[in-house]
């Protein structure tokens, strides 16, 4: 069997991500791609992603043992993603994981196949985004701002999908990519 792809969906915090992966997610037959849940040591109920939210020393315990395929820090929170990607891949599923921009050179490494999706938006409109999730203070919005203008990314097969127009158009481009089969999204890029 042909392993499944790995699609490593990044951007800016605030650009939608979580909108978009949910879209693909109700939309694609669960046969086609698997869609994972990150570990993170921040409350459940701080809005956002629907993740596991861990304690420190869950989190340590965990990475401690190999239970992540992929951990990083970030913003003063934890991520990770299960080891149960690889057994997904394995089985020929496409995974669709909400990565880390800063962590995309340590994926690729691990993940040669790795594809990832780069979600942009206009700046006017993450800002927007930003203040309606109320999630920070005026001047750590402006810093988030900053750094998602300030972080350039780059990989040989990264692909764009902009969100600045309807939820449903930008889910639809990821839906589509979690649809394509290994060899064929390989010549695509």
């Amino acid at each position: 069997m042909t392993p499944g792809n790995l699609i490593y969906v990044i951007g800016p915090s605030g650009c939608g991500k979580d909108s978009i992966m949910l879209y693909a997610r109700k939309h694609c037959p669960g046969n086609e791609a698997a869609f994972a849940h990150r570990y993170i040591t921040r409350p459940a109920d701080a809005g956002g992603e629907n993740h596991v939210a861990l304690l420190p020393d869950e989190y340590r315990a965990r990475l401690d043992r190999g239970l992540f395929a992929l951990a990083w820090d970030s913003h003063g929170n934890r991520y990770g993603v299960g080891v149960e990607i690889d057994a997904w891949l394995e089985a020929g599923l496409n995974v669709v994981v909400n990565g880390s921009r800063a962590f995309l050179p340590e994926a690729a490494r691990r993940y040669p196949a790795l594809v990832p999706v780069l979600v942009t938006l206009d700046r006017d409109i993450l800002r927007q985004r930003l203040m309606q999730r109320g999630r920070e203070t005026p001047e750590e919005i402006e810093g988030r701002l900053q750094r998602a203008g300030d972080y350039s990314v780059s990989h040989p097969a990264l692909l764009t999908i902009d969100n600045s127009g309807e939820l449903a158009e930008a889910g639809r481009a990821l839906l589509e990519l979690t649809r394509k089969r290994p060899s064929r999204m390989r010549r695509a890029i």
